[in-house]
């Protein structure tokens, strides 16, 4: 089973978010999501200023077999994109939950994030 990171909370589409103070969140998608995919080989960030909607894609991954749109876990505005990404997209194979975030975004509605997945409901969901 994949690593699930105890202080993170999680989509059931498998984006990750982890708090990082001052209503802004890092946004990235799960270890179990980038197995499914295998090696990545393409990765597009939404901008920094663009605005994100919860539920809506705001990005997409590309791996050898498919493409996947990327979900934004809150609504708010990207701070902050992992631009290394662009050149480097395995790093999410290697790292997701480290080096292989992709966007950081002020929450517009912090509250939503009670409305996502601990990581031990979102460890159930990989296990059904």
């Amino acid at each position: 089973m994949s690593h699930v990171p105890a202080d993170l909370k999680f989509m059931k589409s498998h984006e990750w978010v982890r708090a990082e103070g001052g209503n802004r969140y890092t946004v990235g998608i799960s270890d179990h999501a980038q197995a499914a995919l295998g090696d990545l080989v393409y990765v597009e960030l939404p901008s920094e200023g663009d605005e994100v909607s919860q539920g809506a894609g705001c990005a997409v991954v590309e791996s050898v077999k498919a493409a996947s749109d990327v979900y934004a876990p809150l609504s708010g505005r990207v701070v902050a994109a992992n631009a290394a990404l662009a050149d480097a997209p395995e790093t999410i194979n290697a790292d997701a939950y480290g080096k292989g975030w992709m966007f950081v975004v002020e929450a517009s509605h912090p509250a939503q994030l009670d409305g996502l997945l601990s990581a031990d409901a979102y460890a159930a969901t990989l296990e059904n």
